[in-house]
């Protein structure tokens, strides 16, 4: 069994060390952050300040593959989750009846949580896991590198922070590792150690994305309405989306995104403005009607990118006994909230091949080109036709791709290919490229020969009349 050091213990930190574990890999796994997420869900929320993870306290709905690798890999986080308070959403829960059952209809189910829920589930999981040692406020600060070409990884150097009592912990120290996993996020150091050490550097692709998320959360009042109808949860104006994100324990968030090029953003960090703004979106007015309790400001997140890094180039491996994983690999921004399906996803993969990933990581960086990176060049052409939208350089919107968006609400058929799509299971062009697709729209278009593209949201004069001066 190969011994695995991992850096960082995020969600997909946790994850891998969790299922390395169970598969009976000897894990240590080493987090500079000393606190982690514990019982009281809402003080760590609001209260925990996490600079190095931005889109903590941003709103998640986790795809289906986050819960069938958790129903196949830990099923006792699955149901912690729950006892937590997530709830799930099935794509099909829109209709009064769902529709004749098909293979794979029963994963087509959203995780409505915070992302915090999700990481005191994992937490809990790992410290019952007796074969991984969790090493709380160490920081890894270099590799240990051996000989060859490539180089080889042959274990991690670690610093404590300063001031953090660890009993008989102190100083710098090594620890020897047949296989190093790079779990430390989108600002991992990692790349710049392999640059120093003399490998060749990682083969990087990144796209800047010039979109801006705003959001507020609520919590739904004991004593009133617990829910708004059958009511989307999506809106859109010509120039901004605006979305509802149900999740854990009576809460919800309201999230805009606009262009950064947009003049009236700064505007919007007033809860006032923004949540008068908000009013004008049918989904988000219908959850304000409820009168819940505000539970934070307006969150901002901007300077987002899709990054792609991958420790093999055209000539192989730049080094091996080390691979990324979650946002080290793939760092999409959150719009189709791909992260931590692939965070889980690479996970599982790593559980199940980790000696052969520790003796040659050629299998698993062809893997991640072939299982992950479609996805990434997906979001990648999704951001860029997104931008264009909401700054106004794009051309008029596809009668017959915005015809499919709303068909997915009155018809099955298309709402289960929007659902394959949405949760990883085929492309667009394999889901909404089938005769039986086809032949749906076609019929609710010939049933609505008037319809036309249009957005639900408001106009930029009822938009910049909401704005102060």
């Amino acid at each position: 069994m190969a011994r695995v050091a991992i850096i960082g213990g995020g969600i997909s930190g946790l994850a891998t060390a969790l299922m390395l574990g169970r598969q009976g890999h000897p894990v240590t796994l080493f987090e500079q952050e000393a606190r982690q997420a514990g019982d009281d869900l809402d003080q760590d929320f609001h209260h925990w300040n996490r600079p190095r993870v931005p889109q903590a306290d941003q709103p998640h709905s986790f795809l289906a593959p986050v819960r069938t690798v958790l129903r196949t890999e830990a099923p006792d986080v699955h149901a912690d989750l729950l006892a937590r308070g997530a709830r799930e959403y099935h794509d099909f829960d829109w209709f009064e009846e769902h529709p004749p059952h098909r293979a794979g209809d029963e994963d087509l189910i959203t995780l409505r949580t915070r992302r915090i829920v999700l990481e005191a589930a994992l937490t809990a999981a790992v410290e019952r896991e007796p074969a991984v040692d969790v090493r709380r406020a160490e920081r890894v600060t270099g590799l240990t590198v051996t000989g060859g070409r490539p180089p080889r990884i042959t274990g991690v150097r670690t610093g404590l922070r300063a001031g953090v009592r660890t009993g008989l912990r102190t100083g710098v120290a090594s620890h020897p590792a047949d296989l190093v996993v790079d779990a430390a996020g989108r600002r991992s150091p990692v790349p710049g150690w392999l640059v120093e050490a003399g490998c060749r550097p990682p083969a990087v692709d990144s796209h800047r994305t010039g979109i801006a998320y705003l959001c507020r959360w609520y919590r739904l009042r004991a004593d009133g309405p617990r829910d708004p109808g059958r009511v989307r949860t999506g809106s859109a104006a010509e120039f901004a989306l605006a979305g509802v994100f149900p999740s854990d324990n009576d809460t919800f968030a309201l999230s805009m995104v606009v262009s950064t090029a947009d003049p009236t953003r700064g505007a919007l960090t007033d809860p006032a403005v923004f949540e008068a703004v908000a009013r004008r979106f049918p989904a988000c007015a219908a959850w304000l009607e409820l009168d819940p309790e505000p539970r934070s400001p307006v969150l901002a997140m901007a300077g987002l990118d899709n990054r792609w890094t991958s420790l093999a180039d055209a000539a192989g491996p730049v080094v091996t006994g080390l691979v990324n994983a979650g946002d080290s690999l793939i760092h999409t921004n959150p719009t189709l909230g791909h992260g931590v399906a692939l965070g889980l996803r690479t996970a599982q993969y790593l559980a199940h091949h980790a000696d052969e990933v520790a003796a040659d990581p050629t299998g698993y960086h062809a893997w991640t080109a072939r299982s992950l990176r479609p996805v990434f060049d997906d979001q990648v052409a999704a951001d860029r036709a997104n931008e264009q939208r909401l700054s106004g350089t794009s051309a008029a919107p596809d009668r017959r791709a915005a015809a499919l968006a709303a068909c997915a609400f009155d018809d099955p058929v298309v709402m289960r290919a929007r659902a394959h799509v949405r949760h990883l299971v085929h492309s667009a062009d394999q889901a909404y490229g089938t005769e039986e697709v086809d032949r749906h729209l076609t019929a609710w278009l010939a049933a609505r020969p008037d319809f036309t593209p249009a957005p639900d949201g408001p106009t930029r004069a009822q938009w910049d009349a909401l704005i102060p001066v």
